[in-house]
């Protein structure tokens, strides 16, 4: 494989509500249902629990997850395959909140190996690129450390009130970027439209399952809450450590912009780009999400293709140099650098 391949939507369905966002970027009429609130683009990940539900199925009728497998070379890269084997070690998400998700965390690599026998736990981070409301917010981290006695009360009682009452509160709008730890406790308010990257799982441990979740145990994934919350950082975040994963990028100049925060370079990398006129690219397996305007991709060994605002694409490594032009921005989801873990 050596050509972009243009994806389109892939909403499987959740608990809550959104999706009107994803509509409007994508130029198409909103969905008859209001529960497809996450676009899962470029996916080898599967819904917890499920053999197909969130994979990518690719123009040709394969899934994206198979076709990596049957050449992965072609599609990572030898680099990235001697590091990650098959995997693509990123899952990308376009996530729109019509109303606030719960308050939750996922696991880290540690304790995904230990209790879900998987090689990647899910640290992920969120590129806002839209709101909606009169006070958009994201909930991450605790403000002061929170014994676990605390919240296991809360857990026990469902007391939602003091969980979101302990989150920091943090306003964003589109250009501001959010990294999220595994462990991390964390919710996303209503209106907040956000490119999502994060490690290929659906690992979420939600510890405000009322009103939410039908069914108490897919909060804790079948482990327990006691064992769940032996993965939850209790621990308290300041403005001094908010700083260390909220950027603001906004009003940041230049045809490429990194946007997530320095410590997040391990798990996955993200930037903006503008072209102009042209910007050269290096050889990569990446997602492409173009936020705005048309142009084209021009690859060493794919061709040539048109991108326009709305548009996800799978890049794969074999297509090799890549020419971006146009007046458009896009955003470049790629897995870790080989050997930044």
């Amino acid at each position: 494989m050596t050509a972009p391949i243009k994806l389109p939507a892939n909403q499987p369905a959740q608990f809550y509500r959104g999706g009107a966002a994803i509509a409007a970027l994508r130029g198409v009429s909103e969905q008859d249902s209001a529960f497809g609130p996450e676009d899962w683009v470029a996916s080898t990940t599967t819904r917890f629990g499920q053999e197909e539900s969130g994979l990518t199925r690719l123009p040709d009728g394969r899934w994206l997850r198979d076709a990596v497998r049957d050449d992965p070379e072609s599609w990572l890269g030898a680099e990235h395959v001697a590091a990650f084997r098959d995997s693509t070690a990123l899952l990308v998400k376009l996530l729109d909140a019509g109303q606030r998700l719960p308050v939750h965390f996922h696991p880290t690599d540690a304790f995904a190996r230990k209790h879900f026998d998987s090689h990647f736990g899910k640290t992920e981070a969120w590129i806002v690129v839209g709101t909606s409301g009169d006070d958009p917010r994201v909930y991450p981290g605790f403000r002061e450390t929170v014994s676990p006695a605390t919240v296991d009360g809360w857990v026990r009682e469902q007391d939602t009130d003091a969980m979101l009452c302990a989150l920091n509160s943090v306003p964003v709008r589109p250009g501001d970027t959010v990294y999220i730890p595994a462990g991390l406790p964390h919710a996303i308010g209503a209106g907040v439209f956000v490119v999502e990257l994060q490690q290929p799982t659906d690992f979420s441990l939600t510890i405000e399952w009322r009103n939410f979740l039908d069914d108490p145990d897919k909060g804790h994934l079948g482990l327990g809450f006691d064992t769940a919350l032996q993965a939850l950082d209790t621990s308290g975040w300041d403005d001094e450590r908010l700083a260390g994963i909220v950027k603001h990028t906004a009003d940041e100049p230049g045809s490429t912009v990194d946007l997530l925060a320095a410590g997040s370079a391990e798990f996955f990398r993200a930037d903006q780009l503008r072209p102009s006129p042209a910007l050269a690219l290096d050889p990569a397996f990446a997602v492409f999400v173009a936020l705005d305007g048309q142009g084209t991709l021009r690859t060493e060994h794919g061709g040539e293709i048109a991108v326009a605002k709305g548009e996800t694409l799978v890049v794969p490594h074999a297509a090799g140099q890549l020419e971006l032009a146009g007046d458009l921005t896009v955003i470049r989801c790629r897995p870790p650098a080989p050997g930044a873990r």
